[in-house]
């Protein structure tokens, strides 16, 4: 199984990256002849990416960034480069996907995906509002062909080795 997690608040402008390429992916039926793949909208609920990790062999989050970096700017990188251990507090409102991978690797050990990667897109602003501004829409239509490319390898790897 693939899962493939979206990620944002798409009520603040381009922290809506991540939620807009899953809608892009689901127009393209990505998962039509994809059997074994799977598309979660998890807007800011990271308990969700981690309980909808459990299990797959692959996992794939898709969020919007702010690195200081160009908008519209696109980064792919291995989960495990950006987990983080979570700091409990009274709620979990700030258990964001980075917490879920630490956590998830945690509690499943290894009914938890070992292929995790991460696409950022840098957003141009996060105000309330909705909509994307024009390089984070470009981006958005990037990251999800390369989604769909990062789909496909993963099915064909599955397909040779069966």
């Amino acid at each position: 199984m693939i899962v493939v997690v979206g990620c944002g608040n798409p009520n603040r402008l381009d922290d809506g990256a991540g939620i807009e390429v899953l809608r892009m992916l689901e127009a393209r039926d990505v998962c039509r002849d994809a059997q074994g793949v799977r598309l979660l909208a998890a807007g800011t609920d990271g308990m969700a990416t981690m309980f909808a990790a459990r299990g797959c062999r692959t996992l794939i989050v898709v969020d919007a960034c702010r690195s200081g970096s160009e908008p519209g700017a696109v980064f792919e990188v291995p989960g495990n480069e950006l987990e983080q251990r979570y700091a409990a507090s009274l709620n979990l409102h700030d258990f964001r996907w980075d917490h879920a991978l630490f956590a998830g690797k945690k509690i499943f050990r290894e009914d938890f995906p070992s292929d995790v990667m991460v696409l950022l897109i840098e957003a141009e602003t996060v105000d309330l509002g909705m909509g994307l501004s024009p390089a984070v829409s470009a981006a958005v239509v990037k990251v999800a062909e390369r989604i769909g490319e990062l789909i496909q390898a993963r099915l064909s790897e599955r397909r040779a080795t069966s």
